[in-house]
């Protein structure tokens, strides 16, 4: 248990930083899985549309800290190339 004033204040911190962030990554989460049950579904444009409203909130979890920057284009990316190999 924190003894500082200082140490107890960072304990505090913490706990609402890990809920703030496990709250966007199960937003980036739920977008994402909309984007994948679009593409299962084989509704091009639903996961167009789906795809849209993922790629900000995977850069603004990667902004965030959430997740790392690199892990985060690539799930853009893959994502991306599934949709396309949809419409082709």
């Amino acid at each position: 248990m924190a003894n500082t004033s200082s140490a107890k204040k960072a304990a505090r911190k913490i706990v609402r930083r890990a809920a703030i962030n496990k709250n966007r990554r199960s937003r980036v989460r739920t977008f994402v899985r909309q984007v994948e049950e679009a593409l299962a579904a084989g509704d091009r444009n639903a996961a167009e549309a789906a795809f849209k409203a993922a790629q900000p909130e995977l850069m603004r979890a990667a902004g965030k800290g959430v997740l790392h920057a690199n892990t985060a284009s690539r799930k853009v990316s893959r994502l991306a190339q599934r949709v396309k190999a949809l419409s082709v």
